[in-house]
């Protein structure tokens, strides 16, 4: 398309996604990786949250290009995606004036990858993963640095990765980039496909 240069120009919206992440490093405050995360419950009552994005995989990673987050599979949002198979997020950076929407479909990530950003965590955050049931009512702060101090004594200096933790890979069907435009015309390229084999199909939407 003759229109899409400058930050949206190239073939790869893996790359471009990463390009505009790493941009938003320099330029916004806190958690530039942070996404607001959508899923459906079993009465397909949405519910959104934040959550932080670890990873962009590209076009020539093993996935294929994903987005990658961490969670609790027992927590709400685990228990959502695993049930829908599908979950969408979006990424918003108010000092670049920018978006990227995704849409697309859910697969754990439980190997080596979940184990090594597990073990690359501080060890108040990898006790915690352990220490909490996501979700789950609570019946004090108390009772869950009780629990906190349970797993520390149970688990050690170097616990292992809790078999219910771990990442949630996020194949996109469709990949929305947003860039804010004078008189609010704002500038919005969909890239979308019907299965993650098929070929991208580019659309300039109408701001």
């Amino acid at each position: 398309m003759s229109d899409r240069s400058g930050i949206f120009a190239g073939d790869d919206p893996f790359a471009i996604a990463q390009k505009w992440l790493a941009e938003a490093e320099a330029s916004e405050i806190n958690d530039p990786n942070a996404i607001a995360l959508a899923t459906v419950d079993a009465n397909g009552l949405p519910n959104v949250r934040m959550v932080l994005l670890k990873e962009i995989e590209g076009q020539g990673a093993p996935s294929g290009g994903a987005f990658v987050f961490y969670t609790n599979y027992t927590s709400a949002k685990g228990r959502e995606i695993e049930a829908a198979g599908k979950a969408a997020f979006v990424l918003h950076w108010k000092s670049l004036r920018r978006q990227i929407r995704v849409r697309g479909l859910c697969t754990r990530e439980e190997g080596p990858q979940a184990d090594a950003y597990y073990a690359s965590r501080s060890l108040k955050s990898r006790l915690g993963a352990w220490a909490s049931h996501q979700s789950q009512p609570l019946a004090s702060r108390t009772s869950l640095m009780a629990e906190v101090a349970r797993v520390t004594a149970a688990h050690g200096p170097n616990p292992k990765r809790p078999p219910f933790w771990g990442g949630v890979r996020i194949t996109p069907l469709e990949i929305e980039f947003w860039a804010d435009g004078a008189f609010r015309l704002h500038d919005r390229f969909r890239w979308s496909r019907p299965e993650p084999s098929e070929t991208w199909r580019i659309d300039r939407l109408n701001p």
